[in-house]
């Protein structure tokens, strides 16, 4: 009984209640006088918000000849480079290509049929570094992006107001470069809110992301990660953050890295600062 006693003599101790965490995906109410144009980003005009409904074709110029003997192998083949790949028609003689850019060395017959299996979307990609020669250019179907600034701050970004990015795809019919030629695909969740801090990297990476937007590699058509929906409308592997005012759901902020890794996203779609 003592230590019981003892127990219930001891100075109690504080009890803090907190409110649980608010999961806020709007920012406040915004009128269109509020809203105000992106600094030193020209506003969106229409041959920029509309994306292309068919992809350009662009040249590919992936590599140069040269005159190479050894026994390395071949990265898409594994045959020796000095001998014929198994991709060549002609077996009388060997071509080989260097990369330019990233010095990673192929036969020319793996390159061409790496390339042919492939999206065929301008662009090629070294199986060995990921470096891209040409110009990439996805499927996303045709739609509208829109960028603006409002008056309202980030969590982690209180002193920088919001760019908000409003992008809308409606539905329609799949076209050649998709995976059903034909048949309708289905768009939900437009439109689609996300948004960037108004400082020097927000409006940095909002530049890449029109970059992307108008090779058509933010969107695609696929299957739902969330809803398992076959085709529709989704994300094309560059993260956005649809969350305004807390990041309960991962989609939103405070996220110290969020935009160094959408950099190195757009990277891998082969949108870089060499773009800008």
């Amino acid at each position: 009984m003592t230590g019981m006693t003892s127990m219930l003599m001891s100075p109690a101790v504080p009890i803090v209640l907190s409110h649980p965490p608010v999961l806020r995906m709007t920012p406040p109410p915004t009128s269109r006088n509020d809203c105000k144009p992106v600094p030193g980003i020209k506003p969106p005009k229409k041959r920029r918000r509309l994306s292309l409904i068919k992809g350009k074709i662009h040249k590919l110029i992936m590599c140069n000849s040269i005159i190479f003997l050894s026994i390395q192998d071949c990265p898409i083949c594994f045959e020796e480079l000095c001998s014929n790949s198994g991709y060549e028609e002609n077996k009388a003689s060997s071509v080989v290509y260097k990369l330019d850019k990233c010095g990673h060395v192929f036969h020319k017959s793996c390159l061409a049929a790496m390339y042919n299996s492939g999206p065929k979307d301008g662009s090629l990609q070294c199986p060995t570094c990921k470096a891209i020669y040409g110009v990439k250019h996805g499927n996303q179907p045709a739609g509208s992006m829109d960028y603006h600034v409002i008056p309202y701050s980030l969590p982690g970004y209180r002193e920088s107001e919001t760019i908000r990015i409003i992008y809308n795809i409606p539905p329609g019919t799949q076209g050649p470069e998709h995976p059903h030629p034909g048949k309708r695909y289905s768009a939900r969740g437009f439109p689609r809110h996300c948004y960037l801090p108004n400082n020097d990297e927000g409006r940095k990476a909002l530049r890449l992301l029109i970059i992307a937007w108008d090779r058509r590699l933010l969107f695609t058509i696929g299957t739902s990660a969330t809803t398992s929906e076959p085709n529709t409308v989704t994300w094309n592997e560059i993260h956005h953050k649809t969350e305004f005012g807390s990041n309960l759901t991962g989609h939103g902020y405070p996220d110290p890295q969020y935009l160094d890794n959408l950099l190195m996203e757009l990277g891998t779609q082969g949108v870089t600062e060499a773009d800008l």
